[in-house]
């Protein structure tokens, strides 16, 4: 959507700071010996707090209030009773949700407790990847630019891109235009970064592979050369300048 008034603006910030403050809590909740469905539970009750509603669940019947993926589950995870956390397990939490007829998505990756398997290395590039993104946006700058410095970075610090994964538009429902904002540049794309659209921008940063596939569940993704992923989004307003990060209370950057 594009902002073009106040309440507009004042309704994505009601609908960003929902899940952001989701996303922060339960990010601080997760425990080792915990399941990712008390994890989902506890998200949803902060959600229903705000009167939000669980986005994939109202657009697409996901299985689970949020998205919590494990270890080699890239995303779209489903929280189980079964799925036990465990100590330095990497751990990606995406929360999206609507709130008042606004939509907002965020997600960020993290390792719980300890670092026993190196994978801090990864999730601080993607924080990096992100940062330097949010940075260089604006509006007239070429969307496939961005993908370009997405991947560049990545591929500076020795990991990958996933290549059919991407950011979105959004504001009145989960995914609008512009939607497959790419972490790599599709030279084909002329489109361009409009002042005031509000978009969702993503990392999908990779150890081995390129592109995710879809498990049996019919959700839950996992790199197509196996591997690890991080992913950090933000929900943001694009300007002439520096964007407006309207999640920024999930503290993902920080």
């Amino acid at each position: 959507m594009s902002i073009t008034k106040e309440s507009e603006l004042t309704g994505m910030q009601q609908a960003s700071i929902a899940v952001a403050e989701t996303l922060r809590h339960m990010i601080h909740y997760a425990q080792p010996g915990m399941s990712t469905k008390e994890l989902d539970e506890y998200g949803a009750g902060i959600l229903a707090g705000f009167g939000a509603k669980s986005a994939p669940y109202l657009t697409y019947g996901f299985p689970g209030w949020t998205c919590i993926s494990v270890n080699n589950e890239f995303c779209h995870g489903i929280p189980s009773n079964k799925r036990i956390l465990k100590e330095g397990d990497l751990i990606n939490i995406d929360v999206s949700a609507e709130l008042n007829g606004f939509w907002a998505d965020n997600g960020g990756s993290f390792v719980l407790g300890e670092d026993r398997y190196g994978h801090q290395k990864l999730v601080d590039a993607s924080k990096e990847i992100l940062q330097k993104t949010i940075n260089s946006i604006r509006g007239g700058v070429k969307i496939a630019d961005i993908g370009f410095l997405m991947e560049s970075e990545a591929k500076k610090r020795g990991y990958k891109v996933i290549r059919n994964l991407g950011g979105h538009g959004i504001g009145r429902s989960l995914h609008e235009e512009p939607d497959e904002l790419l972490n790599y540049k599709n030279r084909l794309d002329q489109r361009r970064f409009k002042k005031n659209s509000v978009v969702a921008i993503e990392t999908f940063i990779s150890t081995t592979s390129s592109y995710a596939d879809t498990l049996n569940d019919g959700w839950t993704m996992v790199g197509n050369k196996g591997g690890f992923m991080a992913q950090h989004e933000h929900t943001i307003i694009v300007t002439d300048g520096k964007p407006i990060i309207l999640t920024e209370a999930n503290e993902i950057l920080m």
